[in-house]
């Protein structure tokens, strides 16, 4: 091995932008698979290290050998005697680490560890770079496409690529070479041939960063994002909120006319951003949500059995296609955004419902009461339920009731239309009353 071998080491590990140790390490590997290579198949299991002089450039070899009394292999054994010159001390049978460099060992070298070497090299610069990623995730890249390869967009990012993949990809975006465009660092991802890195452009995380990178009171922490919610390149919402008196949340996000939104929109070439404050009390905080709509009054109808917390949302009649949105997409964001189920009312609506509710209640209490009355002056009589389960009225059958009251005494109230059959001061069936014929049809 020559001198300006090392050289050609020193500069391959400025060219490539990777320590000078990691490439001595990957040659030491590989000469150690070249050395092992001239003893043959199937060696006996034996230490070997190489070490590069850092002065010379020259490798030496160094191979674990048996002490022997008579050396029938100089390859794996050596003379006690010249053991005991290198390690006084030594008894037989025991092992000791020897220069072993073959004497054309610089040829051999060159010639078995050139590919080794170079894909060495090649891992080590893949690991460095991609190294410098690992604790990125979640971060705001900067990216240029590189290329399309099915359906995946590759992103070059400074010497690392990065995938992107077709479901983290936004419908409306068009990628075309040497475009630059700002992605969501989403996964570091190890595989066989090294670290992989996964990019987003349809993350809700993206919109985060991008606030962050345009709005210094993000950045700082005085104003919050409190929730996302987003149908990627069509259009997001985002719940803010002040940590400071005196800060307008809202109005630090839009920036002055817009400018700070308008940059995030760009970005993400024309998606529509609603920008809306924040509150703890839900009523206020679903009517901020439905921006751009106006809101009349917010109902909440709690169920603690099923979780299925459901807000009734008036709106004004002209205002009910804005709040609900085009195919729903503003109800159906604001419910993500807030965590409710969104039921939208027009006012006209509304006030109808409220009057049916209303005339149907009073129509239910007054033939209540109509009942009520009948049954209180009702002609009462007693019978036996038939073997066929009916019982007999004015010479007529009603039935069939259950089988467990077969042969039971009932108590029959009759109105002018109905025929009531009670067991145990307990209604158990009602029917019409009929002139001829068994009745059947009647009420259970």
């Amino acid at each position: 091995m020559k001198s300006d071998f090392y050289t050609a080491i020193s500069q391959i590990a400025a060219e490539r932008g990777i320590p000078k140790e990691a490439i001595i390490d990957v040659m030491e590997k590989a000469l150690i698979t070249a050395y092992k290579r001239t003893l043959g198949h199937n060696p006996p299991p034996m230490e070997v290290t190489v070490r590069l002089d850092p002065q010379t450039g020259m490798a030496r070899v160094y191979a674990e050998k048996q002490v022997v009394d008579d050396v029938l292999d100089s390859r794996f054994e050596i003379d006690i005697t010249d053991a005991l010159r290198m390690k006084p001390g030594v008894q037989l049978g025991e092992t000791i680490m020897v220069e072993s460099t073959p004497n054309d060992f610089g040829r051999i070298a060159a010639q078995t560890a050139k590919q080794v070497v170079l894909q060495g090299i090649k891992e080590v610069e893949r690991e460095y770079i991609y190294g410098e990623y690992l604790d990125r995730e979640g971060e705001l890249i900067t990216a240029t496409v590189q290329r399309t390869a099915k359906g995946n967009v590759i992103l070059e990012m400074g010497k690392a690529e990065a995938i992107l993949p077709p479901k983290e990809q936004v419908p409306n975006d068009r990628y075309y070479h040497g475009q630059r465009l700002k992605v969501y660092l989403m996964e570091i991802r190890r595989e066989d041939r090294g670290l992989r890195l996964i990019a987003s452009r349809a993350h809700k995380q993206l919109i985060m960063r991008l606030f962050e990178m345009e709005v210094p009171e993000i950045y700082n922490g005085t104003v919050e994002i409190k929730s996302i919610a987003r149908e990627p390149g069509l259009r997001t919402k985002v719940a803010v909120a002040a940590r400071q008196e005196g800060i307008d949340p809202v109005g630090s996000c839009v920036g002055m006319r817009g400018i700070r939104i308008q940059n995030i929109v760009n970005e993400l070439n024309g998606e529509k951003i609603d920008v809306v404050q924040w509150s703890s009390d839900p009523k206020e905080f679903i009517a901020n949500a439905l921006s751009p709509a106006q809101v009349v009054e917010v109902h909440l109808n709690r169920d603690d059995h099923t979780s299925a917390d459901v807000a009734v949302v008036v709106v004004p009649d002209r205002q009910l296609s804005l709040a609900i949105g085009k195919e729903g997409q503003n109800v159906r964001l604001a419910a993500k955004l807030t965590g409710w189920r969104i039921d939208i009312k027009s006012a006209t609506t509304l006030l109808e419902e409220e009057r049916a509710a209303t005339e149907a209640r009073g129509y239910a209490e007054a033939e209540q009461l109509q009942t009520e009355a009948e049954l209180a002056n009702a002609r009462v009589e007693t019978r036996k339920v038939r073997a066929d389960g009916t019982v007999v009225y004015q010479n007529h059958h009603y039935g069939p009731l259950s089988s467990d009251l077969t042969g039971a005494p009932v108590q029959l109230r009759a109105t002018s239309q109905k025929l009531y059959i009670y067991a145990q001061e307990k209604l158990v069936a009602s029917y019409i009353l009929v002139e001829s014929g068994l009745a059947g049809s009647g009420e259970h």
